[in-house]
């Protein structure tokens, strides 16, 4: 397996903070994907910053707010070394588990930024998404609204997760956006109709989250029932189901043969895939792999060194036009549910 000491640094956005070109998505931590053994999760965090791992990623819904709170003691010991970014818009209800709104009007944006502030324990988050986009909200209302926060110095940089260029455009015009955050990898590729593009004519980083697909692009998974916990909400995503499981585990051959050929895992292999993104779009990426091991971190961060040839690139290009199922269950709340 390739090994990493310290990973190389970029940019976040036009005038941001320079960061490591891999972050880390701290969700997994207290919710989703089963049980967590805090100890080793902390010892996780510590891994990344050792790698040179900076921009760490949370959202007030994780955990309904645990996940803020689990980072706390990690931020109060190393603010001045990491980049912290939360987000906001998903609002949940304590009496119904399943449920999922969108908010985005302006007092519930300034009542989250101090609820995730108190969470965390900070003064100031360095990052702050709008996580789902509310279509019937102008964006003068919600990103004047965290533009009004930056100016109380609430906030430093301004993000968006899951828009569509001609939104990421129209908000850019209202306040600089500095970061896009939304799926991205070898299984999902839509944003590569307007989103990226827009992203690169701006200077906004593109942070991609889920970059191994949730996982599958390990190749650790064949049948979702078989390989995952009960309490794995990946258990009801299209892509780890019945048919469209076994399709896509096979979709990954490419993927295993060229990690064999540069004594990599197929996992860094997909992050090597997404961090080229970078030239071939002409942008900076800085993806967001989670995990709670320091052994996986070590292991995401070390495929920030491998270079995977033109050859490879083009075995590795028909994959996402295969892939079996949708990305969510209900893909309403998607940047592609909303492209022209």
């Amino acid at each position: 397996m390739t090994s990493v000491t310290r990973i190389d640094t970029v940019r976040l956005g036009q005038g941001g903070p320079e960061i490591g070109v891999q972050g880390f998505g701290a969700m997994g931590i207290s919710e989703f994907y089963g049980d967590t053994d805090e100890a080793a999760a902390r010892d996780t965090l510590d891994a990344a910053l050792e790698a040179g791992v900076t921009l760490i990623d949370t959202a007030d819904i994780y955990g309904s707010g645990a996940n803020e709170e689990f980072l706390a003691p990690f931020l109060a010991a190393h603010r001045d070394e990491v980049t912290l970014a939360t987000k906001f818009a998903i609002e949940r209800r304590a009496d119904d588990p399943t449920y999922r709104g969108i908010r985005n009007d302006p007092a519930y944006v300034k009542k989250a930024a101090e609820d995730s502030l108190r969470r965390l324990g900070i003064e100031t988050i360095d990052l702050y998404y709008m996580h789902r986009r509310d279509p019937e909200i102008p964006f003068a209302e919600s990103v004047g609204a965290m533009a009004e926060l930056v100016q109380e110095g609430k906030v430093r940089f301004l993000g968006l997760s899951e828009v569509t260029g001609a939104e990421l455009r129209e908000a850019h015009a209202v306040h600089p956006i500095t970061a896009l955050q939304s799926e991205w990898s070898l299984f999902s590729r839509d944003v590569e109709r307007s989103a990226v593009g827009a992203a690169a004519e701006l200077g906004v980083t593109f942070v991609p989250y889920s970059p191994l697909g949730r996982g599958f692009l390990t190749g650790a998974f064949a049948d979702a029932d078989k390989d995952l916990s009960g309490g794995d909400f990946r258990r009801y995503q299209p892509r780890f189901t019945g048919e469209n499981a076994e399709r896509n585990a096979a979709l990954l051959d490419p993927v295993r043969k060229i990690a064999a050929a540069h004594g990599a895992t197929p996992a860094q292999i997909a992050l090597a895939w997404v961090q080229q993104r970078a030239s071939v779009h002409g942008l900076t990426v800085v993806p967001i792999p989670g995990t709670r091991k320091r052994s996986r971190l070590l292991e995401n961060a070390a495929a920030t060194r491998i270079a995977l040839t033109a050859a490879e690139l083009a075995e590795l290009e028909p994959i996402a036009g295969q892939v079996a199922g949708d990305r969510y269950p209900d893909m309403r709340f998607t940047s592609v549910n909303r492209e022209a």
